[in-house]
This record gives structure tokens, sequence and C-alpha cells, in this order.
């Protein structure tokens, strides 16, 4: 579970948050939305530690995220940035990284690191293209082999940046049903989407960021519904809530 409380958070003198409070939890599918420039990226970076936030606090498993050394930080949480770099690397190799926070002085992987990694593998379909470079795959199954990654690193809080973006139709369902498969398993799991009606019929839980605050924070099936999204995006849900037309 991660907690925020009252974070406040600017870019130079540009305020984002002042004292954003919200929670992921356990066992749930949390997708992040709002306009442009909202936040949704920010929230995530300030949770997995790349931002420093200017005041309140951020819990990760009831402890302070500041508390954590790093390699027991990454044993608690795992992030997946919208932009990777493409190493010349094997898959198998890529999602091998996972295990950094659990290895000893030598680096070398031990036996439950290897059955770890290919665990991951095998639950994302990604053992027939462990042996490829990673720069070599398609969209899709780079963002399975990134995820797959995730899963290695054994994480309770997996937190993912539009992992849906450039994916088509049946990719994004794979990626969907591996991620309902984590939080099945007890995982926190967030993600910010750009897609309103995927966010709803996905996620458990919305969150949505406007102007630095959450304007809506509950179940994701009643977003379309509650008033919200005209506020913040100057759109009208049209019966079905799958298309949109100006308020």
């Amino acid at each position: 579970m991660i907690e925020l409380k009252n974070v406040s958070f600017d870019y130079g003198e540009t305020p984002l948050f002042n004292g954003l409070s919200c929670a992921f939890e356990d066992g749930k599918l949390t997708c992040v939305v709002g306009p442009n420039g909202s936040g949704k990226s920010t929230c995530l970076k300030l949770c997995a530690r790349l931002l420093r936030p200017e005041a309140g606090e951020i819990a990760v498993d009831g402890r302070s995220a500041s508390a954590y050394d790093a390699r027991a930080f990454a044993r608690a949480l795992a992030f997946l940035p919208q932009s990777r770099p493409l190493p010349a690397i094997t898959v198998r190799s890529l999602v091998s990284h996972g295990r950094f926070a659990y290895l000893g002085l030598s680096h070398r992987l031990r036996p439950a690191d290897e059955e770890a990694v290919e665990s991951a593998l095998r639950k994302t379909g990604m053992l027939d293209c462990a042996a490829r470079e990673l720069r070599t795959l398609s969209g899709g199954q780079r963002q399975k082999a990134y995820l797959a990654m995730l899963i290695a690193q054994g994480a309770q809080n997996l937190l993912l940046d539009e992992p849906m973006t450039y994916l088509d139709v049946r990719h994004q369902l794979e990626l969907l049903e591996l991620l309902h498969a984590l939080r099945g398993a007890g995982k926190c799991v967030v993600m910010v989407v750009h897609d309103l009606a995927l966010a709803c019929e996905a996620g458990d839980r919305a969150l949505l960021l406007h102007e630095g605050a959450p304007l809506y924070d509950g179940p994701a099936a009643a977003l379309l519904a509650s008033g919200c999204v005209e506020t913040a995006f100057g759109v009208r849900p049209r019966p079905g809530g799958v298309r949109f037309e100006r308020a």
C-alpha cells in the first residue's frame, strides 16, 4: 500500500501539488487519469523516490519511503516509466535486472533468483523470446518483457506510467490480464492511462487529478457518471461512456 499525506511539490516557480493526499491499496488496480499537466506521472515519480516532495510524507507499506535504503525500497516498490532505454541485451538479461536488489557481492544469480526470472518469463508468455535481443521485439513484446522484469523484482507495489501507449488491442488485453492477475495476488498496482473508457472498465479504482488535487477518488466504474470528467476535461461522456463531445 502507498499513502501520500499532504504532499506538496513544484517545478521551480510552478506549483503542482499543494497538500495532495491519496492512497493506493493492496489488491486493487488503480488507474490515474487527468488532463495533460495534471501531475499523473509526477505523482508516480514521487512515490518511486525519483522526485522529492517539498512537504508532506509518502509511506510505502506503512513505512516512510525515505526510511528505506535503496535495496529494501526496490524490494518494496517497482516502477515502469513511460520512456525506457533499449539496451542491446536479451530478454532474459533484462528480466534478470529485476533481481538486483536481492544479489550478493558477487552479483551472481542464485537458484532462487533464476527461479524468479523463469517464473516471470512464464507468467508473461515470454519464455520463447527469452534468448532474443530486446531491440528485435515488437512494441507489445517489449512491454511484456519490461513487465516480466517488474514481476521478477518481487515488489508488493507496482507503478506503471502509461503502459498501454502504442499497444494494439490484443496486446492491451494481454497486458491487462497480467495486471489483473497481479492485483488478484494481492499486489498494489497503479497505472497512468489516458483512455478514460479503459480506466473505467479495467480499473478497480480511479484517481482523477485536476489542478493539483484529486477531483475524483473512488470506484472506477462510477467515474464517468460522477460529473468530474466534465469539470476536468470540458467534455461530456455520451451514453456508453466510450465517445465524448464538448460540454
